[in-house]
């Protein structure tokens, strides 16, 4: 390891050495002395009381001063594994330290070595013995080997931080590297400004950095986790912010409707009243269009809020500027879905003179060419696609306008690739489905100006949840396919949703759901394969016409069933999340979901919206074999209890608590955030929102701030831009 002048930025390859530093990036993408010095403790141990061997109770926490008299690794006789067993003694007693399947103890251990032993006492067979405990070995010329009383009741008061770890990187070992880093690190400019530090009352980064890795008592690491999670709340609202001042920095082409053009068409064809929250989206919508400044709205709504109508008025304005736009959806089934809508919403006039194109890769080589043709030539204005739009051998026309479906299933990279296929900046608008906290808004999406559409079109029914407790009742899944019945002898259609395909694969698509240890559930989740198996020989759906949907289907097969259930062909659906998003059938009344407690309450608040579209009202059964107080029938309950979107996204934040609520299933990279919660720290983050607004204001290029645009840069590299970035 290098002696001296250890920067942030300086790479671990090149301070450990490219092979030490591979188990760091592989396991928590850890590239420099940065983000190893961000690898902030999870809890803080206590050592005990320093404690006579003699005088041990048993239950406690305690903390010795001891020699070690003799070790031992042996074989475990009932399993396999091996055990190493060391003997210590002060002098007035012996005390027996255990580990289990770690034999590289017994090199460490080496009889003769004096140390201090920091553990949970406990009782095995009449001996007193420490399993797996924390200590610190002397070496021979550390004045500590004298084991003075003052140096001794000192380290049994300091506090012991716990790294996430691995089983190659423990705690220990972490602790240790970051020690070492520490001391050769020698400078850690501070990012927030010194007036800003002192106003509330911060200590300086590299102080934070030493108490938060290195506190001797409490209150040291509380001050540094205080500064450190104020300085990464206004690191990330600076990146944000500077991030949409760049966007808005890039001039693009305005995109106005005429008078008599598409958009005013389309609008006077409606069969429906738009609602005062479309309206008044739209005309954000327009505004921003028409302005020299690249467009970078989300726009988040209710599910069946008409999202879809708002951002194709969009298209429209942007067409009659003689401009494409390109609609990016997550999935074929998603892709093939929003074509329909749009051909039918426009009429058969206006989709002639537009041609709406489908671009995926399921498309035979002659449809592709087709495809291709049309977006480069500009007869297509209105084009729909998956990720296959950004491939290299697309290019548009006249690309004015990217529109992104729930985006929180693209990386970066992807929408970044789509955007980059306009002349100029095309205008961007994000839609999602999913309501967003606040806080969540203002961490995740805070370069982007939001629009909400909360109220539901005129005519909608209401939708019936209940909860279906297998473990409580066993018996009612019988009444679930009797109430499924029910529906179809109406003359309904019904989903089922599953959260596998089979008994040992999930379906892919299914991010945004639990942990499945959350779930406490040893069973193998409900599968398409089984359920629709057990529909089809149901005795109440006899003559039922049952067909399934999963992602391992191609394209074709998947349009087919969709298409055949839109027509009214199939009365029952089994599926995977596949239909979550966007699947308009207003014919189907009824959604079933198994193993409700393996989905997140966004999926479930998503599913339900998939019936209740028509005339007739909705009904949704959550069935779930969780225990009744568990958190993830807690989740359950709560979607079961409410319509509101809104009020949900709170709830699911809350239910998260100290959760990784920006992980890779909304961001599709890491989270970088590592102190700061959501949940949690709201009232921060709009504080350093606020604040980092305004040095922005002073500074835009933050010339006189380079500790603060170095921070932003690296909070801009690397896979952290894979949420940051969303313009």
């Amino acid at each position: 390891m290098a002696a001296a002048g250890v920067e942030l930025d300086t790479p671990l390859a090149v301070l450990l050495g490219g092979r030490a530093a591979g188990p760091y990036r592989t396991a928590f993408g850890h590239e420099t002395v940065a983000d190893l010095l961000a690898h902030y403790p999870r809890r803080y141990a206590q050592r005990g009381e320093l404690t006579a061997i003699s005088e041990l109770p048993v239950g406690d926490d305690v903390t010795i001063v001891a020699e070690v008299l003799q070790v031992r690794s042996r074989a475990m006789k009932q399993r396999h594994g091996s055990i190493v067993e060391a003997r210590i003694s002060d002098g007035k007693g012996i005390l027996t330290l255990t580990f289990f399947n770690q034999k590289w103890r017994a090199d460490q251990l080496r009889p003769g070595l004096r140390g201090m032993f920091a553990g949970k006492v406990t009782d095995y067979h009449g001996t007193l013995q420490l399993t797996h405990p924390e200590y610190e070995l002397f070496d021979q010329d550390d004045e500590r080997a004298t084991a003075s009383p003052e140096v001794a009741a000192r380290f049994a008061q300091q506090p012991i931080p716990i790294y996430p770890a691995t089983a190659s990187l423990t705690s220990m070992k972490i602790r240790k590297l970051i020690g070492e880093v520490l001391d050769q690190v020698t400078d850690a400019p501070d990012p927030v400004p010194a007036s800003v530090a002192g106003e509330r009352r911060l200590l300086s980064f590299r102080r934070a950095l030493e108490l938060i890795h290195r506190p001797e008592v409490d209150a040291d690491w509380r001050r540094a986790r205080d500064t450190l999670r104020f300085q990464e709340a206004f690191v990330l609202q600076a990146a944000l912010l500077l991030q949409r001042q760049r966007a808005r920095a890039m001039p693009t082409t305005p995109r106005l409707a005429d008078d008599d053009g598409y958009l005013t068409a389309f609008d006077a064809a409606l069969p429906f009243t738009l609602t005062d929250d479309q309206v008044a989206v739209g005309a954000e919508i327009t505004r921003d269009l028409a302005s020299i400044e690249p467009m970078n709205r989300l726009v988040q709504g209710e599910v069946g809020s008409g999202k879809t109508v708002v951002a194709l008025r969009g298209m429209l304005a942007v067409a009659d500027s003689g401009g494409q736009s390109a609609l990016l959806a997550p999935t074929e089934v998603l892709a093939a879905q929003h074509l329909r809508s749009i051909v039918r919403a426009l009429g058969p006039d206006l989709s002639a003179e537009l041609m709406p194109t489908l671009l995926t890769g399921q498309l035979t080589a002659a449809e592709r060419k087709k495809a291709l043709l049309r977006i480069v030539t500009g007869q297509a204005r209105i084009v729909v696609g998956t990720h296959a739009l950004i491939g290299d051998a697309v290019e548009f026309f006249d690309l004015g306008l990217v529109v992104v479906d729930e985006q929180h299933r693209f990386g970066v990279d992807q929408r970044e690739a789509l955007r980059r296929k306009g002349a100029t900046p095309p205008h961007v608008l994000v839609l999602t489905a999913t309501p967003i906290p606040r806080t969540v808004a203002m961490t995740v999406f805070g370069d982007l100006d939001i629009s909400t559409i909360a109220q539901l079109p005129a005519g909608r029914q209401g939708i019936e949840s209940f909860v279906v407790p297998l473990a409580d009742h066993p018996r009612w899944e019988r009444r679930v396919w009797e109430r499924a019945a029910e529906e179809i002898a109406a003359g309904h259609q019904v989903f089922v949703v599953c959260p596998a395909i089979s008994a040992d694969t999930t379906e892919e698509a299914d991010a945004g759901g639990p942990d499945p240890a959350e779930t406490h559930d040893a069973r193998p989740p409900a599968s398409v394969e089984a359920i629709s198996a057990a529909a089809r020989v149901d005795p109440a759906l006899a003559g039922a016409r049952i067909g399934v949907l999963h992602g391992r289907m191609n394209s074709d097969e998947k349009d087919a069933v969709m298409g055949a259930f839109a027509a009214g062909e199939l009365d029952l659906l089994v599926a995977t999340t596949v239909i979550e998003v966007g699947v308009d059938v207003p014919n189907a009344t009824a959604m079933i979901v198994f193993d409700a407690d393996r989905f997140g309450v966004s999926q479930l608040h998503q599913l339900r919206g998939r019936v209740g579209r028509g005339s007739a009202a909705g009904l949704c059964l959550f069935v779930t074999n969780a225990e009744a107080g568990s958190l993830a029938r807690e989740r359950v309950d709560a979607v079961a209890a409410t319509l509101d979107g809104f009020e949900l996204a709170q709830v699911d934040l809350d239910l998260r608590r100290e959760g990784d609520v920006l992980g890779a299933t909304q961001s599709g990279g890491r989270s970088s955030l590592r102190l700061v919660r959501v949940a949690r720290d709201g009232e921060l983050i709009g504080q350093a929102r606020s604040v980092a607004a305004q040095v922005l204001e002073d500074d835009p290029t933050l010339d006189g701030a380079p500790a603060l645009a170095a921070a932003i840069e690296r909070r801009l590299t690397g896979t952290t831009a894979d949420y940051i970035s969303r313009a």
